[in-house]
Formats: structure tokens, C-alpha cells, sequence
């Protein structure tokens, strides 16, 4: 996609997509046989919503059938948001993975697994876990000193609200017995 189209249609749908409340993350236009994929990735601090997602669709289907940002060759509309393993590159990003555990590569070599604690305009305060029975330490992570980070995906995790909900039965159950 040359830089000129990607520009206009970040103009065309900027308004649509903050219209909703969201950001518009990516805007990208792969060739898929003889015809195009048009993938538009938009975001919120509070997620996207799959009806949000159709609905958005529907109103970028109509914007794009007004203008001819797209040409005449034919084109499959994808609106998405990002996967949980997409790369954290933006310190919104960061915000939004706040209590997620991730994985950085860091720009002086090595990797680091921690838990982001809090995020600032300078960086990360994390929570590194700790290994063999130890306790977990603090670090601060400036941004410059992460090369790539991703969210580290979570089967098992237990959160503070289920760890509540459990003692809470455990409390239920020795009242009864």
C-alpha cells in the first residue's frame, strides 16, 4: 500500500472510528489472490466489543463505497482488534496490559518476564516473579531500554477478585460445617 493511500484512508477513518470512542491502531492493505485485504485494527482502554466491531464495519463499508480511496479492483473489509499477542510499541499499550505479565526483549540484550505494576511517560514499574520459591522484586524499565515487548498469555492466572471469590467460599463453607 503506497504511503499516499494509507494516508488518505487514515483520514477517511479516523473520524468513524473515534466517532465510536476507539483509535484507530493499523490500517493495512494486503494482496489476497485478484483481490485486496483491507484490515483496520482499532483499540480502546476498555477493549472492543464484537458488535462494535460489525457495526464500525458497516460504517467504513459505506464511507469507502462513497470515495475512490480504494480504486475499482475488488477488496475484502476486515475490521479487528489486536490479538493478545500483538506487540506492545506504545506507552497506551502498556497502559492497557497494566496487571498483564509480559515478555521484553531488552535493547542491551537478554529478555525479562515481569508483571506490569504501573506504566508513566518515562516507563515501567514492574513486578518480576520470583523463581524457586522467591519473592517477587520491583524493577523500573525505562521504555528505551525495551527493543519488543509482547503480553505473555495466562491460562492459570489467579486474580485478586477470584482469590476474594474463593476465600469468600472457604469462609461460607467453615460457617456451615
Amino acid at each position: 500500500m503506497s504511503t499516499t493511500q494509507s494516508e488518505r484512508l487514515r483520514e477517511l477513518l479516523a473520524p468513524l472510528v473515534s466517532a465510536r470512542e476507539l483509535e484507530l491502531e493499523e490500517v493495512e492493505v494486503t494482496p489476497a489472490g485478484k483481490r485486496r485485504v483491507l484490515r483496520i485494527v482499532v483499540d480502546s482502554d476498555e477493549g472492543v466489543q464484537l458488535d462494535t466491531c460489525a457495526d464500525l464495519s458497516r460504517d467504513i463499508s459505506a464511507k469507502l463505497d462513497e470515495t475512490d480511496v480504494m480504486g475499482g479492483a475488488p477488496y475484502v473489509l476486515e475490521v479487528t482488534s489486536p490479538g493478545a499477542d500483538r506487540p506492545l510499541t506504545q506507552q497506551r499499550h502498556y497502559v492497557r496490559a497494566t496487571g498483564r505479565l509480559i515478555k521484553a526483549q531488552l535493547t542491551e540484550g537478554g529478555e525479562l518476564v515481569a508483571r506490569i505494576v504501573s506504566v508513566d511517560d518515562e516507563g515501567l514499574d514492574l513486578e518480576v516473579p520470583g523463581v524457586k520459591g522467591r519473592k517477587a522484586t520491583a524493577r523500573r524499565l525505562a521504555f528505551a531500554e525495551i527493543a519488543k515487548a509482547r503480553v505473555e498469555i495466562e491460562f492459570n492466572r489467579k486474580t485478586a477478585d477470584k482469590a476474594v471469590d474463593e476465600a469468600d467460599e472457604s469462609d461460607e463453607i467453615q460457617e456451615e460445617a
